[in-house]
């Protein structure tokens, strides 16, 4: 794919534009060789790139989308080089303001587009969050590596009874605050708990049984998680913290790991709760091979 047929592909791609995020051009997921170090997303008036490797087109590829922008509606350019230390990034045209979010199906997450390295929000996980909120209504919710807790928000505004976001990181759920507050979610019976997960589970058992349980680990968080010796201690610990027709939404975002490894964890250790389907993910990340891709599993137990 050449430089101007990436432009065409990016004006096709806009014509539907709204404020809600879009991912505008997917290059991580395989599907074009000569770009597969390359994301382009559009966040309202902002144009979001980011680049994981060094490429000999990237000045070509920088100039290319300062015009583009000039006719799409958008008036911010941000380039991300993932590829150098410390992830910096950069606002090539226009301004950023300090209150940033990413609208998805009306909500709304806050977003640091100048971290360094992931901006507070994961857009390919929209199909998840659609599946919380809709299987919400009246359940007591477990978040587990709940991150900025965009489940909780999720789950709070499709009636769930309560939320229990556990994370071990503090300035994670505070920014899990904001994004309640951002969409006016009620706080009764949303709590914060910055727990060690796998040290921690005679704590968070004190507030269940759950009636929905999400797992959404890192693949691999060196000292604090890695899936493949991890995930199953979690799994087997669901029998004891989980209602007696829970429902489990179990997340997994490595290449190396496909959906049997957890189908086959989940038969092992605890059969009672039986594979339902696996979620599809947005259009706008499609994979050349799926199972590389991330996989939304859901298990139900009675």
């Amino acid at each position: 794919m050449t430089i101007e047929q990436l432009k065409a592909l990016l004006l096709e791609n806009s014509k539907d534009l709204t404020c809600e995020f879009k991912r505008l051009f997917h290059g991580r997921g395989g599907l074009y060789e000569e770009w597969k170090h390359l994301t382009i997303d559009s966040i309202d008036e902002i144009l979001n790139v980011a680049l994981y490797t060094q490429n000999v087109l990237e000045n070509e590829l920088i100039e290319m989308l300062k015009e583009f922008v000039s006719n799409s509606g958008h008036k911010t350019v941000v380039i991300q080089r993932r590829y150098i230390k410390g992830s910096p990034s950069e606002v090539v045209i226009g301004d950023l303001k300090e209150d940033l979010y990413a609208v998805e199906n009306s909500m709304k997450f806050k977003l640091n587009l100048l971290s360094n390295q992931n901006s507070l929000y994961f857009p390919d996980m929209k199909n998840g969050r659609a599946f919380v909120r809709e299987n919400s209504k009246e359940r007591r919710v477990l978040n587990l590596f709940s991150y900025t807790c965009s489940f909780s928000v999720a789950a709070k505004l499709g009636g769930a009874l309560s939320v229990s976001n556990i994370d071990m990181s503090k300035s994670a759920l505070s920014s899990g605050k904001t994004n309640h507050h951002l969409n006016a979610v009620d706080p009764r019976g949303v709590s914060y708990l910055p727990y060690n997960i796998l040290k921690s589970f005679s704590r968070i058992k004190q507030n269940g049984p759950y009636d929905l349980i999400i797992i959404d680990p890192p693949t691999l968080q060196r000292g604090s998680f890695e899936a493949t010796k991890d995930y199953e201690k979690i799994i087997k610990k669901l029998q004891e913290i989980a209602s007696d027709e829970c429902i489990v939404l179990a997340c997994l975002n490595s290449p190396e790991l496909d959906s049997n490894f957890l189908i086959s964890l989940f038969s092992e250790f605890v059969p009672e709760f039986k594979f339902e389907k696996r979620l599809k993910n947005v259009d706008e990340f499609a994979n050349a091979d799926e199972e590389r891709s991330l996989k939304n599993l859901v298990f139900s137990r009675g």
